[in-house]
């Protein structure tokens, strides 16, 4: 099975303008699976799963919450300081250009490798149901990367997506008119 998903993404990726992996370690996303992503030149973002944290090397961006950036970096995240060790511990593990950590009530941050951190405030006004938030995030983040824009204005979108979804009850969507109007 992985021989036959790394020849499909090797057939395919030509046309596509980014990958998004939403690993939920169910024995998909393996070494080799990643090693073909790599070779294209196309951004990919990847929401982690623990057992599979060592697979992550030198793609576009990962986006774990804070439970998985500590467990993957090793440090607790308790104030601001811990926070931007466990962003510079994960760039270097994970040999990333960019770490998108999610915090729930308290937003998220973005960790880039040229050594900016943004952190953005949540923009959820009532949270009803977080099921997909994290989908939302890997998603609309990759989305705008691949689209062109900014890694910043990439996770501002994520952020103000993420904050429309946990505002509805189960599994749910943002449309783009919905996040176009906090822009």
């Amino acid at each position: 099975m992985e021989q036959r998903i790394s020849e499909y993404i090797s057939r395919r990726l030509g046309e596509v303008d980014g990958v998004v992996i939403s690993d939920y370690a169910k024995g998909t996303v393996t070494g080799e699976v990643l090693d073909g992503l790599r070779e294209g030149l196309v951004p990919v973002v990847v929401d982690p799963k623990e057992p599979h944290f060592g697979l992550y090397r030198r793609v576009r961006c990962v986006t774990p919450n804070r439970a998985e950036a500590e467990r993957a970096s090793g440090v607790r995240i308790r104030g601001g300081g811990d926070l931007e060790r466990a962003g510079e511990v994960l760039l270097r593990r994970w040999e990333a250009d960019m770490v998108l950590i999610t915090r729930g009530e308290e937003g998220m941050s973005l960790f880039e490798g040229n050594g900016r951190v943004t952190h953005i405030p949540t923009v959820a006004r009532e949270v009803y149901d977080v099921s997909g938030a994290g989908d939302t995030v890997v998603a609309t983040f990759a989305l705008a990367l691949s689209a062109g824009a900014e890694p910043r204005e990439a996770a501002y979108l994520a952020n103000v997506a993420a904050g429309i979804v946990v505002g509805k009850l189960g599994t749910a969507t943002a449309s783009p008119e919905e996040v176009l109007s906090w822009w």
